[in-house]
């Protein structure tokens, strides 16, 4: 595992995921030899400041690549949103639903991130939205590379809304900027009122958390206040929806909050 974003190094140029990571085992030495530990120490050293550039080096070239998509999107107006979640989250499911209510008023592209198929992507298409599917294979989340040649191929217009949904991690995505308005985390009450605590720097870097699946309330041993807290307590600043897919509570409010961000943009 890389320590920069969990992948395995084997991501092709294509996918715009050219991480060069060296992967040093570090108990690949011969114990048997004493005398030698120093000599271990010291490439154990050396292996962690090769590392700690190398992450650094990566983080600092897609940052300014975000930093190109984050001009072209203010240039056209356009409101990208950068959805993340853990897998099974629901979230191509909310934004089916998103895109059923909001479709008509302003223009839709949605980029879709998986390791693997396009049946997100199909569904997405069911609904008349373009979109653009990026596989990443081995790899755990979506960079600023990869979403500009996405948003190439799409080429929203003037004023539309981005909907760009990451590769199912709460890990990985927290660390890299794609040029968005705004990360919006996805959590399912099915995955237990202390994920905020366990995935803190996702939800710090989350300007709004949506919950999903609230319909599941009655038949879950699920705190709710409890998951409220724990979300206020990492990021009291992030803007908190309370929805369900399956019988439309808090979509209203969903939807128009992200309409409203649209009509910022475009202004």
């Amino acid at each position: 595992m890389c320590a920069t974003c969990g992948c395995s190094g084997t991501e092709s140029a294509e996918h715009g995921h050219e991480h060069e990571h060296e992967h040093v085992n570090e108990h690949e030495h011969e114990h048997a030899h004493p005398h030698h530990e120093h000599e271990h120490a010291h490439a154990h050293d050396h292996d962690h400041v090769r590392r700690v550039s190398l992450e650094q080096d990566i983080l600092a070239k897609n940052d300014r690549l975000a930093a190109r998509n984050r001009a072209l999107f203010l240039a056209r107006n356009i409101a990208a949103f950068n959805f993340t979640s853990a897998p099974g989250s629901g979230k191509t499911s909310l934004l089916q639903a998103l895109i059923k209510r909001v479709g008509g008023r302003f223009p839709l592209a949605v980029i879709e991130g998986d390791q693997e198929t396009a049946r997100d992507a199909d569904r997405i298409r069911a609904t008349g939205t373009p979109v653009v599917q990026i596989n990443t294979q081995t790899g755990c989340h979506l960079d600023a590379q990869m979403v500009n040649a996405a948003v190439t191929a799409l080429d929203p217009p003037r004023g539309a809304l981005l909907l760009i949904e990451n590769v199912g991690n709460l890990v990985c995505p927290a660390m890299f900027d794609l040029g968005e308005r705004a990360k919006a985390v996805v959590l399912s009450i099915t995955e237990g009122e202390d994920k905020p605590l366990k995935y803190p720097h996702m939800f710090r870097a989350a300007g709004i958390v949506v919950l999903t699946k609230i319909d599941l309330l009655p038949h879950l041993d699920f705190n709710l206040d409890e998951c409220l807290a724990n979300v206020r307590r990492i990021n009291p600043e992030a803007r908190i929806f309370q929805t369900s897919t399956k019988d439309g509570a808090g979509l209203p409010a969903f939807c128009d909050f992200m309409a409203s961000q649209v009509a910022v943009t475009r202004a």
